[in-house]
Parts: C-alpha cells; structure tokens; sequence
C-alpha cells in the first residue's frame, strides 16, 4: 500500500470513528440564554442497504458559508462543509444498522438515529439545547423513549434552516463513507456511486448475485429477491 493510500484509508477510519466534536469545552459560552438551536436531519431512509443515519449540529458562530440542503451540493462542496462543520460546530450522529432497521422497521430507526445525534451532541457540549429543529413533518418526540428534548419538525428545514442544512451535508457525508467501505467487500452492488440506493444497476446486480447480510430484508425489492432463492434451495 502506497503512503498516499494509506493516509486516506486511515483519515476514513478517523472520521467514521468521530460520531461527535465540539471545537472546546468552552463552545457553548458563547451562546446567551435560549440560543442552542441545534439541527436535525437523516440520510439513508430510502436505499435497500446499509445504515440509516443522522446528525445534529449546533452551528458555530460565525456559521460556516455555503450552507444548503446536501442533494443540492456536489460531494467535493458536502465534503469540504464537513470538515469546517466537524472542524468549528459542536455535532453528534446517531448510526442504526441494517439488523435494527429490520427489526423494527425503518421509520422507527431513523427515530432512533435521531435520538443517539442530539444525545451524543449533549455529551460534547455538556447541557441540553434549548430547542431541536427536525427536518421533515414528525420528529421523535413521544416516538422513542429515549427523546427528551423540545422538538420542532419543519417541512423543507435542510433548506430553510442553516442548522439542519449543516446536519443534513454530516449525515450525508458520513453515511456515503460508509457505504464505500462496505463496497469494498461488496463491489458488485455498485454501493461506491449509489449509496444502497435502488438504482437500475443495483437493483440488476440484486437479481445476479442475491442479497448480502448488508440488505434491508424488510424493503420489497430485497425480499422479492431473496424468496425465490429460498425457494430454489434443495430439500436437505
């Protein structure tokens, strides 16, 4: 392995390994009363593999420029904010796996990712905020147990709100890492461009090769898969 592969494999693992930061311990000085306003938002409800994730970010002050709904941005812009928002913001991410997402069932998990950013932000930061603005029209308020924290769901927030665009180009970020190392394992899938998504390309290489641990089986395209393997399975 050259030196240059190795450094960039390494600073992968370092930032798949980083799940929350704060700049100092001193970061939440200064804010005044009733301003932690910390953003939330989720990549990976749709794709037919890998995790669901989702980030929460309580911007810095001045707040990084350029800020914009992640679907919006290039990779090369997404991952250049990443470094300023990892590098100058308090952030947490909540990860929630392929085997939990089965179990019980993909809304429920991206709760539950969002409930694990927002708690390891406070770890970091080392109080609750004042308020949580959540991407979408339902947050996990009286959803997951383990939610505490006032909720504000905004409909189109990853472009209204610079806090939950900053959480949506983390969440994003991260999670399209992940999905290139588990290509690396799994190259047929194509995961390296589409992210687990149910792209023509993936969708063929689901009907060549079948499923892999990695799949949803709880998603329809997977599992229409997977019964016709099963079925084909020889009597022992």
């Amino acid at each position: 392995m050259s030196s240059a592969t190795g450094d960039t494999a390494a600073t992968t693992c370092l930032i798949l390994r980083m799940l929350s930061g704060t700049p100092s311990p001193e970061f939440v000085a200064t804010f005044a009363a009733g301003e932690l306003v910390v953003g939330v938002d989720e990549a990976g409800r749709g794709p037919l593999a890998g995790p669901v994730v989702a980030a929460a970010v309580l911007l810095c002050k001045p707040r990084p420029g350029g800020l914009d709904d992640s679907k919006k941005l290039t990779r090369e812009e997404r991952e250049r904010l990443e470094e300023r928002i990892r590098r100058r913001c308090a952030f947490g991410i909540g990860v929630v796996e392929v085997d939990d997402i089965d179990a019980i069932n993909i809304f429920q998990a991206t709760m539950w990712a969002m409930a694990q950013a927002v708690a390891r932000l406070c770890e970091v930061i080392g109080c609750d905020p004042h308020r949580v603005l959540v991407d979408g029209n339902l947050t996990p308020a009286g959803r997951r147990a383990e939610w505490r924290w006032q909720a504000h769901p905004i409909v189109g927030g990853d472009e209204s709100e610079p806090c939950i665009s900053a959480a949506s180009i983390l969440a994003k970020t991260h999670r399209d890492r992940i999905m290139r190392e588990y290509a690396k394992a799994h190259p047929h899938y194509g995961w390296h461009t589409n992210a687990g998504y149910g792209t023509p390309e993936h969708l063929a290489a689901l009907r060549e090769h079948g499923p892999c641990p990695l799949h949803r089986k709880s998603f329809a395209p997977v599992a229409q898969v997977e019964q016709p393997l099963e079925m084909a399975q020889p009597f022992a």
